[in-house]
């Protein structure tokens, strides 16, 4: 059985009168996620990732490794460290860098070879294809991807998880024989990516996208709505059309699709979850990765690659979604989904509940949604009421309460945070009651599409 008791929750408590400075914290979800003990600050843009923010972690590796089987991903490790040297060969790292201040953390072994800790891997990756090559076309597509740390030397880190020095990432890498069956293996990528965001459930907009330092021709972002977004994304009412303001000479451009007029142009801001590049040969012909075609004669491959900022993702599902003082998450991503909340120590139906606690417990492992998804707040020198209060911050989906009724009436408190109701309901409508909720299918989010 989970219990709260147990839980290493180390919540941090603001007093009520005290003085935030303005650069501490920075955002919504930053400042609930530490409250609720799901983060804490071990530096500057570093942070611990505690037990209830690791299982909302391991539920979005979950998904993303789902997601990424379906289009034939394979998942592997590349080293964290990667030699300065093939950065400078793919030309992202010149060798007048050296002095520049940059946001590649560096550095220096006693054998004074420089190595890179990567905000990407895209020379690691396609050194390993470099070694191995010329293959054969036959084992073409070749989709590899990992979710590790990743680094940037970020001057000033804010927003949490949002825009840390140190974060998580899938990163996927994708090798073509041609430009054609690079194009489609970016469609078919990026259909994955729409997929994984609806089964996510919150609201986000595809965008035309800057290819920027990473080079390439193409390039699409997925970001979430939000004003605490650090990019402006513009869409034509006329057209259709959906882009990065980057890709605007000014805000007051026309539509580069229809020639719209500015008027005819919204705009908004967004957090960036996820980005798609089509790279072509910018690292495979430097790197010297290369197929034997049919013809039997070598050819440079195709690449792309394809980013999910994991850490981010879940912060900034916390930001979309949640109230100034109590966070609300996807239910794909809730730590727990269902929180069962026990008598008050020395009441009189605390001994009588025990059967009733245990029994929930169990047969909620049964119920569709909710195996391994029960906790149980069984902190009972706390009243009913200030652990309800908690499970409301904390945004548990579902709390059930094991009151008075509970014991004379077997009659159960059913609170769905999702739905916003509040149920009185006997104990096998509570458990179908639940099974119900957890399954109903969330409104499919608004997908915008570049057109």
């Amino acid at each position: 059985m989970q219990r709260a008791s147990k839980l290493f929750q180390p919540a941090l408590i603001i007093p009520k009168n005290a003085t935030i400075k303005s650069q501490d914290i920075t955002s919504k979800s930053q400042r609930l996620m530490l409250e609720q003990g799901l983060i804490r600050q071990a530096g500057n843009g570093t942070f611990y990732l505690l037990p209830l923010l690791q299982r909302s972690l391991q539920k979005a590796i979950n998904l993303i490794d789902r997601h990424m089987e379906m289009i034939g991903a394979q998942r592997l490790t590349l080293p964290l460290l990667t030699s300065a040297e093939l950065w400078k060969k793919s030309g992202r790292l010149a060798s007048s860098d050296g002095g520049k201040p940059t946001e590649l953390l560096q550095t220096t072994d006693r054998h004074g070879k420089v190595q890179i800790l990567g905000p990407t891997h895209e020379e690691s990756i396609t050194s390993l294809v470099a070694a191995i090559a010329p293959v054969t076309y036959r084992q073409f597509p070749l989709r590899l991807y990992q979710i590790s740390t990743k680094f940037r030397d970020e001057m000033k880190p804010r927003f949490g998880l949002m825009r840390a020095k140190e974060f998580l990432m899938k990163d996927l890498y994708t090798f073509d024989v041609d430009r054609a069956r690079c194009q489609e293996t970016y469609e078919e990528v990026n259909a994955a990516y729409g997929k994984l965001f609806a089964a996510i459930g919150i609201p986000f907009v595809k965008v035309a996208g800057d290819c920027g330092t990473m080079g390439g021709s193409l390039s699409h972002e997925y970001h979430f709505p939000s004003e605490v977004g650090e990019d402006q994304l513009i869409h034509c009412t006329r057209c259709g059309m959906h882009s990065n303001a980057e890709l605007f000479a000014t805000l007051s451009q026309r539509c580069k699709n229809c020639a719209g007029q500015e008027e005819a142009l919204e705009r908004q801001a967004g957090i960036e979850v996820a980005h798609a590049f089509i790279l072509e040969d910018r690292y495979t012909k430097a790197l010297g990765a290369a197929c034997l075609q049919p013809n039997g004669k070598p050819s440079t491959l195709q690449m792309g690659c394809y980013g999910i900022g994991v850490t981010r993702l879940i912060a900034a599902s916390v930001e979309v979604l949640s109230s100034e003082k109590e966070i609300r998450w996807p239910a794909a991503l809730a730590p727990y989904r269902v929180c069962i909340i026990t008598p008050k120590a020395g009441s009189k139906e605390e001994s009588e509940a025990s059967p009733f606690v245990a029994q929930l417990y169990r047969d909620l492992q049964k119920v569709n949604h909710c195996a391994g998804e029960v906790i149980v707040d069984d902190r009972s020198q706390f009243t009913i009421g200030k652990r309800l209060l908690d499970a409301r911050k904390m945004g548990y989906p579902i709390v059930v309460i094991l009151g008075s009724k509970a014991v004379s009436e077997q009659v159960f408190e059913l609170h769905s945070l999702t739905l916003g109701t509040e149920l009185n309901l006997p104990y096998t409508d509570t458990l179908a009651t639940i099974g119900a909720i957890l399954s109903s299918a969330e409104p499919p989010p608004r997908i915008a599409q570049e057109l």
